[in-house]
């Protein structure tokens, strides 16, 4: 008998991704799996994210593709600013000493996240060739870093890929308390100001979950990044005009 195992696509460098819909369903042991092998450059990654697929793997594996569904998705216009975070920011943005930068310190960001401990995991899987592949992206004006200055120190921030109006959001960390919700509130008031729907979070957790992201159907997130593929790509530069967007959107 045929395993599923031997049905997963093997990819050679620069051959064309399978159709997400072939991505292994909620029944089997990899939810989501949609192929193997194939390459890190930019050309494949971007063909990866506008298709709705990323790269996730582990040490002693070759490079996975994904394409969950449902996938965790944070819709701009639903992102939760609890009451007490609000203050948080509020302070934030008071302080002299407090700031939002973005791609000013990229490589030292994804370096961060991949030292940063995760519930539930052991180890990391932004593995130095992913690191080396998402510098190369940036690079490229294709990934970019939102980051939280705090007294002169980077003490937390994410790093995203972005397509014009499509972001993807693919890890964050954090040396201070709320620091990476700062850099992630402070994505959300860019991405309003710059009429960017949704933010990708691949896979659901508690704490995207408690910020406002929801699951939606592969399709309807393949849609989202199809249309936000037609919009013009922004320029990545900070304004603290934009916490308007989340402390005061009604005036924005």
């Amino acid at each position: 008998m045929t395993t599923q195992r031997e049905l997963l696509p093997w990819l050679t460098a620069g051959e064309i991704f399978p159709n997400p819909s072939e991505a292994w369903d909620e029944n089997s042991c990899a939810p989501g799996l949609l192929a193997a092998g194939g390459a890190l450059d930019v050309a494949t990654l971007c063909r990866a994210y506008r298709a709705g697929i990323f790269p996730w793997y582990s040490t002693g594996q070759p490079v996975l593709w994904w394409s969950p569904n449902p996938r965790m998705v944070l819709k701009v216009a639903n992102f939760k600013l609890h009451s007490s975070f609000k203050k948080t920011l509020q302070r934030f943005c008071r302080s002299i000493n407090c700031e939002i930068r973005m791609d000013s310190a990229f490589k030292q960001v994804i370096e961060s996240c991949a030292r940063s401990p995760r519930d539930g995991q052991a180890g990391t899987w932004i593995l130095p060739e992913m690191i080396e592949a998402y510098c190369t992206l940036h690079q490229a004006g294709l990934a970019h870093s939102v980051e939280t200055w705090i007294d002169g120190k980077l003490s937390g921030g994410l790093y995203c890929v972005s397509m014009g109006g499509s972001v993807f959001g693919e890890s964050m960390f954090s040396n201070e308390n709320d620091a990476s919700k700062i850099s992630l509130a402070a994505l959300v008031g860019f991405c309003r100001h710059h009429k960017i729907m949704q933010i990708d979070c691949q896979q659901n957790t508690k704490h995207l979950a408690s910020l406002g992201a929801h699951e939606i159907s592969r399709d309807e997130f393949i849609l989202g990044v199809t249309q936000g593929l037609k919009q013009s790509t922004p320029t990545w530069q900070f304004s603290d005009q934009y916490w308007q967007e989340i402390l005061n959107p009604k005036a924005a």
